[in-house]
């Protein structure tokens, strides 16, 4: 566009203007960033997702990495993603299917096109669109130029090129040039959805504080992407997502995973119950971000301690309960294998021990970065004996932290272990979490035992350690060294009250009937049932029930189905061991229930064994959390055929 400026009375010039470009205002947008696992994909991810919560739209994320350290370079299996859904209003799920694709070389392409619907907007670094890079993953010719890519709205941006161009004044190689190149495509997504860029600049800062020419390196990129969203004519549009201000109540949010909400709900207990908190673990994907977290925090009468292995860490946690902390083990379900012996100790001892198991694809090593909610069955039963815990799993990232101290509950209140489930989705997912006030947290104080608590026949006072609470049928818990409460621990069965070693048939099934009442006696809020015609005598006829990280799904696939005008009620669990005292009412009350699972139906399997009703699964073991769109065809069908 060329303007005409008056200079003076007797003089005219032409100015050449940058064209105004159309900003478009959207409720949602779904992004995926994916290239090479040493492209920065996931450091990418993060910051976009961080910048969008400072701005204050809902979000959900899903990380997709591979399993090895170092995948071979440019290959299909070396391929990493981070995907972010970020919308106006509440949202549940990362998303079915990118509306954006930055795809950094050929393997990123071919790898997540199937996922991508026609029509969606997709960025290609061409810098890596070499004859071997394309032949290595198959290509016979470049789909840049084949006319494969047609239905899509292409974006070539040579990033590497550019990104070496904007960094020559910094000296750098042209090999440490490129590694910025991540930045560059950070700057230009955070130009087209017009993200805030303080974070990033202040993050990159801190993150090189000793290597201060690298941290401007990265920055000087990172607004070079910007600046060519600005000024290239290849992208005519940006996009503004308003802040999603009505999904939230008023608070402070911040965004977090599941691994770290975990561990401030960890540290949180700690602090509620007045009680140190140990972990013991050995690192296994995807639990160790937990510990790492942890061991930041010994301000907070955290003590973290990598074991040499599993059982080593169990052993540790186990001792440090026994000698008054709040013991907990992190891991995943080969670890869970491992510890199975200690957690049955755990059971006989009777003490308060929490067991977090974030659950990924098996058997045995299986896929150590992708998620599964398999190992249900194995924290129900995988023990020797009768060796009832407590099971719960949380249902949201944030959520994480809500049942890391309803699990501390439980396990201060009855002296149980507790396995809480969580899985890969969950842990490294992330979402917009309240900051809770100190006063909305549980008083999770403990009493400790003090003095003798039983009189023999003789008169003497003595102290039983399996002497029992009425209500909660849980033990006394008697720090080592307290005067006068001298016991005997082991795995050994205990003598009901004295806690002495017996062999009696009688005691053993008394024992064994207790230990199962007391899990049975946990007291867990009833289960509430989503179903808007109910209260007007117009209810769904189908119900879908869930579990742990499925919430999102079966949400976002029970909102599609409703807004086609059909009905269904939806519930989901968080306590699996012992059930919800309604759920039986509830499941009879409906014609049909539908179970989706990440597994091959491990609770539909216990609700019909329990509840004797004709609950139905849908499974899926692919790794990955399930599509809503998936979920939604599934649940029409189910209400189609009756």
């Amino acid at each position: 566009m060329l303007v005409q400026t008056s200079l003076s009375a007797e003089t005219e010039t032409e100015t050449e203007v940058p064209p105004t470009k159309e900003v478009r205002r959207l409720d949602r947008v779904i992004i995926r960033f994916a290239g090479d696992s040493g492209d920065g994909m996931q450091l990418t991810g993060d910051r976009f997702t961080s910048e969008t919560a400072s701005f204050g739209n809902d979000l959900s994320t899903l990380p997709n990495f591979p399993a090895e350290i170092r995948a071979p370079a440019g290959t299909l299996p070396g391929v990493s993603s981070f995907q972010v859904h970020f919308a106006d209003h509440d949202i549940l799920t990362p998303g079915d299917a990118p509306n954006v694709l930055v795809a950094m070389n050929p393997a990123a392409l071919k790898a997540n096109l199937p996922d991508v619907p026609r029509g969606a907007e997709i960025i290609v670094n061409t810098d890596e669109f070499t004859k071997r890079a394309l032949t290595k993953v198959g290509y016979q010719a470049s789909p840049l130029e084949d006319g494969s890519l047609d239905g899509y709205s292409v974006h070539p941006v040579p990033l590497g090129t550019l990104t070496v161009e904007a960094l020559k004044e910094f000296g750098l190689s042209r090999k440490d040039a490129d590694r910025s190149k991540n930045m560059f495509a950070l700057g230009l997504l955070s130009w087209m959805y017009h993200r805030p860029t303080e974070g990033t600049e202040a993050f990159l800062r801190s993150k090189f504080a000793k290597k201060p020419d690298i941290a401007a390196a990265n920055i000087a990129a990172f607004r070079a992407g910007w600046n060519f969203g600005e000024t290239t004519e290849d992208f005519t549009v940006s996009y503004e997502v308003a802040p999603a201000a009505k999904a939230f109540p008023p608070g402070t949010y911040r965004s977090i995973s599941g691994n770290l909400a975990l561990s401030y709900g960890l540290v949180a207990a700690g602090r509620r119950a007045d009680l140190p908190l140990f972990l013991g673990s050995y690192p296994i994907t995807p639990a160790s971000d937990i510990l790492h977290e942890l061991s930041k925090h010994k301000n907070f009468g955290v003590r973290t301690f990598q074991a040499e292995d599993e059982i080593a860490g169990i052993g540790a946690a186990l001792g440090a309960a026994f000698g008054g902390s709040l013991g907990v083990t992190t891991t995943s379900g080969p670890g869970i294998a491992l510890k199975s012996e200690a957690i049955g100790l755990a059971v006989s001892l009777e003490l308060p021990l929490l067991v977090i198991d974030i659950q990924r694809g098996g058997p045995s090593t299986g896929l150590p970065t992708k998620t599964e909610q398999a190992d249900l069955l194995q924290a129900m039963f995988g023990r020797n004996g009768e060796a009832p815990v407590a099971v719960i799993a949380p249902a949201t990232p944030a959520d994480c932290f809500t049942a890391a101290l309803d699990a501390a509950r439980i396990a201060l209140t009855y002296r149980t272990p507790v396995l809480l489930l969580s899985d890969g989705y969950l842990a490294n997912g992330s979402e917009p979490w309240r900051i809770p006030e100190p006063d909305e947290l549980p008083d999770l104080r403990v009493q400790f035992a003090s003095h003798p608590n039983h009189t023999l026949e003789d008169g003497s006072e003595v102290f039983w350690p399996y002497k029992r609470d009425p209500q909660t049928l849980a033990r006394p818990w008697a720090i080592p060294g307290t005067p006068g409460l001298e016991h005997r621990i082991g795995g050994i069965e205990k003598a009901d009250g004295s806690g002495n070693i017996s062999y009696d048939p009688a005691n053993h099934d008394f024992m064994v009937r207790t230990r199962q009442a007391k899990i049975d006696g946990i007291d867990v809020p009833d289960l509430e049932v989503d179903d808007p015609g109910a209260a007007e005598g117009d209810g769904a006829k189908l119900l879908v029930l869930g579990w742990g990280s499925t919430y999102g799904p079966i949400i976002a696939a029970v909102r599609r189905v409703r807004a086609a005008g059909q009905k269904v009620a939806q519930a989901h669990l968080r306590h699996l061991n012992p059930f919800p005292a309604n759920l039986g009412e509830i499941l009879t009350a409906f014609d049909k229930v539908i179970i989706p699972e990440m597994n091959l139906g491990q609770l539909a399997m216990l609700i019909r064994a329990k509840y004797l009703v004709g609950a139905h699964s849908h499974t899926q073991v692919n790794g990955m959390p399930f599509k809503a769109e998936h979920l939604a065809t599934a649940l029409k069908e189910a209400i189609h055929h009756g």
